[in-house]
């Protein structure tokens, strides 16, 4: 990103663990949050601090430095297209909270629905809480010291278009004469109008591939507004 959005600071640093291009990040910066993400693979799309290592590595060794740890361990051992595929991945999320713990410092797991035997007691966080046109659910655990609170979970009233269909924005269906909203997308796989998807989550510098994997940033603003208010931190309004 050439410009990062203007933001009042809360004072506070968070750590963001398999950080991939960022989308969790910029909800936390939008919060408030000094963010450093940290990625086994070289990220250059991500837009703020960045280190190259080991994720559970790195929480041992760094963890206590940060107001808040806030990571998403790989979700691929819980996907059912890659237990379809016969697919091995490691399972990341007990590790992740066993050297999350261990630093003292207030901390949240995110994964997807399919994780959640390995959760404990997750809210859940929906795109049509939030304006998105993607329903797009995931899980948040939290500890040390942390309660969240979800908004009102939204009735599921629109379609999602099928993958491979060519989406449409709500410029679109005015050129048509038709006036309705954009289309409502489920983003996986080789998923089309990556520029529509990407404005309406708000991550117009990421990829496909990041954009598949990532956590809205509405999502992580609305945890970060909540986590700053719990320690006692000026909220950007």
């Amino acid at each position: 990103m050439k410009h990062l959005p203007d933001r009042k600071s809360n004072g506070l640093r968070v750590l963001d663990p398999y950080s991939c291009q960022g989308g969790a990040a910029m909800g936390w910066y939008l919060a408030g949050f000094d963010v450093t993400g940290v990625d086994k693979d070289p990220q250059p799309r991500y837009p703020f601090t960045f280190i190259q290592g080991d994720a559970v590595e790195y929480i041992l060794a760094h963890g206590h430095e940060y107001d808040l740890i806030a990571g998403s361990p790989p979700c691929q051992a819980h996907t059912l297209c890659q237990r379809i595929q016969g697919r091995e991945h490691p399972r990341l999320i007990g590790p992740t909270r066993e050297a999350m713990q261990a630093t003292g410092r207030p901390w949240i797991i995110e994964n997807v629905p399919e994780a959640a035997a390995e959760l404990r007691d997750p809210i859940t966080l929906c795109g049509a809480s939030f304006g998105l046109h993607t329903y797009r659910h995931r899980l948040f655990e939290a500890g040390g010291g942390l309660t969240l609170a979800a908004p009102l979970h939204q009735p599921h009233l629109h379609p999602t278009v099928k993958m491979g269909r060519p989406l449409k924005t709500r410029e679109d269906y005015l050129r048509e004469g038709l006036d309705r909203d954009g289309d409502w997308y489920h983003a996986v796989g080789n998923f089309s109008g990556v520029p529509y998807v990407a404005r309406d989550m708000g991550v117009e510098w990421m990829s496909r591939d990041g954009i598949r994997e990532c956590i809205p940033p509405a999502y992580t603003r609305y945890l970060g507004e909540q986590v700053a208010a719990l320690l006692g931190a000026e909220v950007a309004a």
